[in-house]
């Protein structure tokens, strides 16, 4: 005789089902994006994922996201002012758009739009069953912004994408287009306060010869869960720049998911976690070299505090026809205390034979030669430590080719470290 056991659902796993049965129709979308949002709802019934499912393996999120906020938004959040100087400023507020822009070469609309007439619906198709994020996201997104940016236009100022909550739920998806030949400076701000469950998807095509930094910043509350995705097509001879500061959430995983389609394209990935407390932070990285002479860098960086754990997972998949593909990853963490960790699982597949490929990381702690130089020199032990950990990241963020950003992202480091040195 068969017994068949059903496992009991969490308490996160029946609030996600019961937000979407009670308010999955009010939703936008016309008879296509409900169908998306079905099935993205039917992979959430399945069971969120555990250590079992190999891309979640280091994040059980089963365990981690034990309950979720209630399904309320709009309620007490406001915009945030600009992190760099005379950007033009995109806010989500509480789930909903309501800004516009009028920039030479920027054309802009809200997301809400695009889910109502099924233009949005091919965007809400998930990447696989393990696709946890992006399943939350497609059943619950209410609003965002659709970018385009003008073949060939230069936008002079940066453009700030906000999603900013005051508790509950917030689902956003940013959809930007940059053109043939464009140059743009995008910030993604994720920022909020109270305890909150945030999905976000943002996704980047980059056209022939574009070339793009996008600045991710993401410093929720420590009540908050944040689960995101970036994607990116890239196009040839085209430049894409992606910097990611964690400094927040009890639980953060950012994933980042690239496809390097046209010859002569790059792609450069840089990251900073700044974990504390009993923080738990992922970034997750798939990078696809599916085109000829092409050529990636991926460096990031991390600093432990109090019990945080955190998790960079990165897979470069280099195709057969992606011949004199040039790629490196680099994850390098300080442990400045005993009760936290770090996961490095570093990770190449490569179906070409004329590549150079290379992956390399490092867990230590703080070196003790170089603290005794300083302190050697008068500087006290607290203010040694200080500047060696800040030396440490700075390295990352000087490496941006925007003065004001690695500036305002410094200033954010100092502030951090103040915070929880």
């Amino acid at each position: 005789m068969n017994i068949q056991t059903q496992i009991k659902r969490t308490a996160a796993e029946e609030l996600l089902l019961d937000a979407f049965a009670a308010h999955g129709e009010a939703l936008p979308g016309d008879s296509s994006v409900k169908a998306q949002r079905k099935a993205a709802a039917e992979l959430i019934g399945r069971g969120l994922p555990t250590r079992r499912v190999e891309s979640w393996h280091y994040t059980d999120l089963r365990r981690l996201l034990s309950n979720v906020a209630a399904f309320t938004q709009g309620q007490g959040a406001a915009a945030e002012a600009a992190l760099l100087d005379g950007s033009t400023v995109l806010s989500v507020v509480g789930g909903k758009a309501s800004a516009s822009a009028n920039v030479d070469g920027l054309t802009v609309a809200s997301l809400v739009n695009g889910l109502a007439d099924g233009k949005l619906a091919e965007r809400l198709t998930l990447a696989g069953t393990d696709d946890t994020v992006g399943a939350i996201n497609s059943a619950f997104v209410a609003d965002g912004y659709a970018v385009d940016i003008a073949a060939g236009a230069e936008i002079a100022h940066p453009v700030e994408l906000q999603n900013v909550h005051a508790g509950g739920q917030v689902h956003t998806r940013f959809v930007v287009n940059a053109g043939e030949g464009a140059k743009a400076v995008i910030v993604e701000r994720q920022t909020g306060t109270g305890s909150a469950l945030v999905s976000s998807v943002s996704e980047l095509d980059v056209g022939e010869g574009a070339e793009i930094l996008w600045i991710i910043v993401q410093d929720q509350p420590v009540e908050a869960d944040h689960l995101a995705q970036f994607k990116a097509r890239i196009t040839a001879n085209a430049k894409l720049t992606l910097f990611v500061m964690n400094s927040g959430a009890k639980l953060a995983r950012q994933e980042v998911r690239v496809r390097m389609e046209g010859e002569h394209s790059q792609f450069h990935l840089r990251g900073v976690n700044l974990l504390a407390g009993d923080a738990h932070s992922d970034i997750t990285m798939v990078l696809d070299h599916l085109a000829p002479d092409t050529y990636s860098t991926e460096t990031i960086r991390n600093i432990v505090t109090g019990r945080a754990d955190g998790v960079f997972q990165g897979m470069i998949r280099v195709a057969q026809k992606a011949q004199k593909t040039d790629a490196k990853m680099a994850c390098n963490t300080l442990l400045l205390t005993d009760e936290g960790s770090f996961s490095t699982k570093p990770e190449l597949e490569i179906f070409a034979d004329d590549v150079v490929c290379g992956h390399g990381a490092t867990v230590t702690e703080i070196e003790k030669a170089h603290l005794f130089y300083l302190m050697a020199r008068g500087i006290e032990e607290k203010s040694a430590r200080g500047l060696l950990v800040k030396a440490f990241l700075a390295e990352v963020i000087e490496e941006l080719e925007n003065e004001q950003a690695i500036e305002v992202l410094e200033d954010k480091l100092n502030r951090w470290f103040e915070a929880h040195a």
